[in-house]
């Protein structure tokens, strides 16, 4: 027993600073996910009590909508996360705190302009139509609205905190803030079960409130601590940065506006071709079977900030080895991820019992969908962490012509298998493409497009 502790504890000692650095956050990240992933299953068979399927298919559909309204960040957050990265290999600590001043600033003047256009228009919009459902009332659903969309904003703005310690390569600390606010989140919501009658609005102040205030606590604490060298301040707004930041920044965001057309649309979709019921069933199966991509996401974390610090520093070695254990680390997560698709029907079964069906060949789309995922990942990851983004803003373009047109075609005629069909087949050309720029890359055979 003794040898397998004093193998455990060289495995973590050994290596370059930056893999010591990765393996303890990503030992750190593990066990905090852990948590997080009980939790979070434990939320669905006490949501369902509290409220049914239809009203829960609305929370879920209804958050993916207010999601959308994440790419007015305009990609400032992974643009920081990189610049901040590169400040802190060089140890300049002044353009460190002018790139987090500065984007403190820009986020600030968008949100805020955000969310006093949607006071503005909410009244006007017809909630039960967007929804597709008639079973919570217009004033209701507007309400409910305006609560999620404001905490939804105030969190993207105070989570700027989580992307300055996941690019000093600590985000161990950042994973720990969605355990803590989803266990009190339950802890509430078990009391609310047992005192109040099923609500919608109950659920969406308790889900929504407490992460802005979680995010709040540890932006001044972190401000005041370990990163005071760094706080925001007036002095330190540089616009003229906003540049360095945007220049990568809007690539990113390129991105993630393709991440929300391709991801955060689903559930809107599947409750206009089916129902709000078969939006919950769609995301209990995703919930459950996603768990492996969500520790494998663990794992990933670290090492985009630590791909930009050991291609700063032409550490190329480093990154050739730590690509190749992540890939074979994807086939064993894929293996994993086929014995829980098997699994599947008793763990449901088990979890939610019969208050709503999901059919086996759901969850086998969804597990193709994620292995998928996962084999892509670590060149996703490395790229984003090479900041060579060029070639997958054409490619997502070309996505982005098909994508809908097919997920309309497939999704009218199969509903939710068809719209996760479609995502599948969409991804199919970063199967080939993006490995075959990592390897140009790490090898320094890149030039052209590839290289930009």
């Amino acid at each position: 027993m003794q040898k397998i502790v004093n193998s455990i504890k060289v495995f973590f000692k050994e290596g370059n600073t930056r893999s010591v650095k990765a393996k303890k956050n990503i030992l750190y990240s593990l066990f905090l996910k852990g948590i997080s992933i009980v939790v979070g299953l434990a939320f669905v068979p006490l949501i369902l009590n509290y409220l049914d399927a239809e009203r829960y298919g609305i929370w879920l559909t209804l958050s993916s909508i207010v999601a959308w309204f994440s790419f007015f960040d305009i990609g400032l957050g992974n643009g920081l996360r990189n610049r901040f990265a590169e400040a802190i290999a060089i140890n300049d600590k002044k353009l460190a705190r002018t790139y987090i001043s500065t984007t403190y600033a820009i986020l600030g003047i968008i949100f805020l302009a955000i969310l006093l256009l949607f006071f503005a228009l909410n009244p006007f919009l017809n909630w039960q139509k967007i929804l597709n459902t008639s079973i919570v009332g217009e004033s209701e659903l507007s309400l409910l609205a305006l609560i999620v969309f404001t905490f939804f904003i105030l969190r993207f703005f105070f989570k700027i905190i989580g992307t300055i310690l996941v690019a000093d390569q600590r985000p161990a600390i950042n994973n720990s803030f969605g355990p803590i606010g989803n266990l009190l989140a339950l802890i509430i919501i078990f009391i609310l079960t047992k005192t109040t009658e099923g609500s919608l609005l109950n659920l969406a102040a308790v889900l929504s409130i407490i992460p802005v205030i979680i995010l709040i606590i540890v932006t001044f604490f972190f401000f005041q601590g370990d990163y005071k060298e760094y706080r925001p301040s007036f002095e330190y707004i540089d616009f003229t940065k906003s540049k360095d930041l945007l220049n990568l920044g809007f690539k990113f965001f390129y991105f993630q506006l393709a991440g929300i057309i391709f991801f955060s649309t689903i559930n809107f979709l599947i409750a206009q071709f089916e129902n709000q019921e078969a939006v919950t069933a769609y995301n209990i199966a995703y919930k459950y079977l996603f768990i492996i991509n969500m520790i494998y996401a663990i794992v990933l974390t670290p090492f985009w900030s630590a791909v930009t610090d050991a291609y700063t520093r032409k550490d190329f070695i480093w990154i050739k080895n730590s690509l190749k254990k992540l890939n074979v680390f994807s086939f064993f997560m894929s293996i994993i991820l086929i014995l829980l698709l098997f699994a599947s029907p008793y763990v449901y079964n088990l979890w939610i019992g019969d208050k709503i069906k999901i059919p086996f060949s759901l969850s086998f789309i969804i597990t193709l969908y994620l292995i998928q995922q996962l084999i892509i990942a670590p060149f996703s990851t490395f790229i984003n962490g090479f900041g060579k983004l060029k070639l997958g803003l054409y490619v997502i373009s070309i996505k982005l012509v098909f994508f809908l047109p097919l997920a309309f075609l497939l999704g009218n005629k199969y509903g939710a298998f068809g719209l996760v069909l479609s995502m599948l087949l969409i991804q199919l050309p970063s199967m080939l493409i993006e490995p075959i720029q990592v390897f140009k890359l790490v090898n320094q055979k890149a030039t052209g497009i590839w290289d930009k």
